[in-house]
């Protein structure tokens, strides 16, 4: 066990009271890890996970999970070729609301979605679409099991030579809208996703680990009402049990919660939306 960081002061800093052995060179690792977690900027992950790849090492590796779709087919194919396991950190899948939620999601109709945050100070190499809303991007094309048949999207860089904000309007070919609203430059901090659809509305706070859902009800007069509220949500670490998601995932021979291909069909549509916004800019 081992992890590795560019600075070992860090990499010290994280084996701190465990038995891990401290690297600053990834290439220590071969041989000698079953399986490994990618976390350092995009632009690096597939140099760093494709040979563990190769060699048939299982790779978690962070979203999004490449540069570009090309990149993404590469870690596809290194996983494909020695049957590793692959999967991508969309940390989101395994929100504990979201979980509750998941379950009442019938064939909605329109998706509403706003994830704002502060400027941050890393992943400044990617957009806010890669970097921020591509979290939603996974949760919604899971959801509803398709891709959008329209796209309509614009962005703004303004604090970074990256696009900052933005808002994506996708119409998939069940008639669903989702309209999503993506930003890192903002003061308050939002996180939540809300599902509209026949009969019943259902919201997510990821930030709380809360969740609702109301429904429509006709009494025995024939008179409309509405009832529900908050659902019972056992709160969670999301990025601990996407790491234990993955250790089972390695030890069991399945599918991880959420696998390459999720991954790269994410990627794909934050691609497609990013297209969309620089025609605009």
């Amino acid at each position: 066990m081992a992890a590795v960081d560019i600075d070992r002061d860090r990499a010290l800093q994280a084996v701190h009271g465990t038995s891990a052995a401290a690297e600053t060179d990834v290439g220590a690792l071969q041989g000698r890890v079953d399986a490994v977690t990618v976390a350092v900027p995009t632009k690096k992950h597939l140099e760093i996970a494709k040979p563990f790849l190769d060699a048939g090492v299982p790779v978690l590796v962070e979203k999004p999970m490449a540069s570009s779709v090309t990149e993404a087919n590469e870690m596809l194919a290194a996983s494909a070729g020695s049957g590793a396991c692959l999967a991508v950190g969309h940390t989101e899948r395994f929100n504990p609301a979201l979980v509750a939620v998941s379950q009442l999601i019938d064939k909605p109709k329109f998706i509403e979605v706003h994830r704002l945050g502060s400027f941050p100070s890393r992943s400044l190499d990617i957009d806010v679409v890669f970097d921020v809303m591509i979290h939603d991007l996974d949760v919604i094309v899971g959801v509803l099991d398709s891709d959008p048949v329209s796209i309509e999207a614009v962005g703004v860089p303004i604090l970074s030579d990256r696009v900052d904000i933005a808002n994506a309007r996708l119409r998939f070919e069940s008639g669903c809208i989702a309209n999503l609203t993506a930003s890192r430059i903002s003061r308050d901090r939002v996180r939540k996703i809300r599902f509209f659809q026949s009969g019943a509305y259902l919201s997510v706070d990821y930030a709380t680990q809360q969740a609702e859902a109301w429904r429509l009800k006709i009494d025995d007069a024939g008179k409309p009402t509405i009832e529900g509220g908050k659902l019972e949500v056992t709160t969670g670490e999301p990025l601990e049990r996407e790491l234990a998601d993955f250790i089972l995932a390695v030890r069991h021979g399945r599918d991880p919660g959420v696998s390459g291909e999720q991954g790269r069909r994410a990627l794909m549509l934050a691609e497609r939306i990013t297209e969309q916004i620089a025609r605009h800019v």
